[in-house]
């Protein structure tokens, strides 16, 4: 199994992304091919879960469009990702926030991480 991986790593190129976590709201800007035109869109939403690991890590971003919640699920090591900027890092007592799909209005707010730079 370790063979694998390590094939893997070789073979994948992995970028360099700024550490976030559930409860954190990024902005995800991935590349979209449209025929021979090829263009960034951005997708900005709050960070449900990060899961698994190495070239194999993946990360579910949830935004609301309009009244409907759209999940949208990004691998890390995905050539069509762009950039990921952070906006807000949230303060949540979980890694994986599912229980955030039910929660609407007011309840649905997380709290924001305060950052002391001295």
């Amino acid at each position: 199994m370790d063979i694998i991986r390590e094939i893997q790593s070789e073979l994948v190129e992995m970028k360099e992304f700024p550490s976030f976590s559930a409860g954190d709201t990024v902005t995800v800007s991935y590349k979209i091919k449209e025929g021979a035109k090829e263009r960034i869109q951005l997708y900005q939403g709050v960070v449900l879960q990060r899961r698994g690991s190495g070239a194999t890590e993946t990360f579910t971003v949830r935004k609301m469009s309009g009244n409907i919640g759209v999940e949208r699920i990004f691998p890390i090591a995905s050539p069509f990702l762009d950039s990921i900027v952070i906006n807000k890092k949230g303060r949540v007592r979980r890694a994986r926030i599912f229980y955030f799909r039910g929660l609407t209005g007011k309840a649905a707010r997380i709290k924001e991480k305060r950052r002391f730079t001295n």
